[in-house]
């Protein structure tokens, strides 16, 4: 997962993006919550990991601030030194999906960040799933569209399945760079550009045929199905 990891001290920020790294995320460290905020404004991610106090605004405020502005329902998790039982009751009923007290243990907080993980792709983390007339076996390596499989390269089927995957999301080209070539992959903006390109034709991805591949400007792409709009992938039957 692409993670937002807002921590004002930065050993512990340092030593929690290790952690995270090493269990196989990509994690974003922001020391204060305007420059979260700001790289949320512009950026997607997976996950946000929030602290309370820091040197700006609350945790509480950058929490409302993702919940009214990130169109989807973003898994947020409180890592903070406030024990108080009102202010894990508050976080949890203003919209986060977990809280943890300082100090944490390595191995209680991969496991929360993965279950969060899970728990937000629970609808396509089967090797089979469909979305409108396209369905897709991920054991096969297989794509069909109406049907008919089709012909793509090992580039542009991760692409393929990390849209169909994501669909309804804001996806910033930095996410797809990272998720599809990899988090140290330095290419041009272009490159996700040009692949999108080939995968809409491929995939015939046209409003008549429901789809809808939107650029967003200063963000990244967006693939919706007008049938489904804002509707998890569904698991293939059979």
């Amino acid at each position: 997962m692409r993670i937002a990891l807002l921590e004002d001290d930065a050993q512990q920020a340092e030593l929690m993006k290790i952690w995270l790294d090493e269990s196989g995320h990509n994690t974003q460290i922001y020391f204060t919550g305007r420059d979260c905020i700001k790289a949320m404004s512009h950026e997607s991610f997976d996950l946000a990991i929030i602290d309370w106090q820091l040197p700006d605004i609350s945790g509480d405020q950058v929490l409302a601030w993702i919940r009214e502005h990130i169109e989807w329902m973003m898994p947020t998790m409180f890592v903070t030194g406030r024990n108080d039982p009102k202010d894990i009751v508050d976080a949890l009923e203003n919209g986060a999906d977990d809280y943890m007290v300082k100090p944490v243990q390595r191995t209680e907080m991969v496991a929360r960040v993965s279950a969060l993980g899970r728990r937000a792709n629970a609808n396509n983390n089967g090797t089979q799933f469909s979305v409108g007339n396209v369905d897709i076996d991920t054991g096969k390596h297989q794509l069909l569209v109406d049907g008919s499989e089709v012909e793509l390269t090992g580039k542009e089927y991760e692409l393929a399945i990390f849209l169909l995957k994501h669909i309804g999301r804001i996806l910033s080209r930095g996410h797809i760079m990272e998720s599809v070539w990899g988090r140290s992959a330095n290419l041009n903006t272009r490159t996700v550009d040009t692949h999108i390109s080939r995968i809409r034709k491929k995939l015939n991805l046209t409003m008549e045929k429901g789809w809808r591949l939107t650029a967003i400007y200063q963000h990244g792409y967006r693939l919706e199905h007008m049938e489904q709009e804002d509707q998890p992938a569904r698991q293939a039957v059979g």
